[in-house]
């Protein structure tokens, strides 16, 4: 049977000076994927703000105020950090401005400036809770970098806004 098949009988070409051991379709991934990465080229952009560098510097401080607000409030009052907890945390997965996030959009669309107002809101409460926290030292890192974010995040605020107002300015399609 293998004397019939005429990829063995027929001259194998070679692919990065070496001879495949089978024809080029029927090569392993491992091999077609280095050719065809070379050829492939990306041509998706990212919105504006969603970067590493500005992402992660917006993370810090959301995660910062995810656990600094709810750790100050403990003991205070249980159902108020619980509270902050979940406010903190569930009101951005619930709202966001259409197209902002490069996964998916959130289940309720709203306007770009609640999308800022949410963030400047944990920026505050990072900070806040910070100070009610932890030393001077700390406190004061936590709140440079609270206030370091805003200047970081103004191409994605600008973008959230112009978006707000191309939608503002589209009429309605019937």
């Amino acid at each position: 049977m293998a004397a019939t098949d005429p990829s063995l009988s027929a001259p194998q070409i070679p692919v990065n000076g070496k001879t495949p051991a089978e024809p080029l379709s029927e090569a392993p991934f491992a091999d077609r994927g280095r050719e065809a990465a070379v050829s492939t080229v990306r041509t998706r952009t990212q919105p504006p703000g969603h970067d590493y560098v500005r992402g992660g510097m917006r993370f810090a401080g959301e995660l910062t105020a995810w656990v600094c607000t709810p750790w100050a409030l403990w003991p205070h009052s249980i159902p108020l950090a619980i509270g902050a907890v979940l406010l903190l945390i569930g009101l951005p997965a619930v709202f966001s401005t259409p197209g902002d996030r490069p996964g998916a959009d959130a289940p309720v669309a709203v306007p770009g400036i609640v999308t800022i107002l949410l963030v400047v809101l944990h920026l505050v409460a990072a900070a806040a809770s910070a100070w009610a926290l932890w030393g001077t030292w700390i406190a004061a890192t936590v709140t440079v970098l609270c206030l370091v974010v805003p200047f970081t995040e103004l191409p994605r605020w600008r973008a959230l806004m112009s978006a707000t107002h191309d939608q503002a300015e589209r009429p309605a399609r019937r």
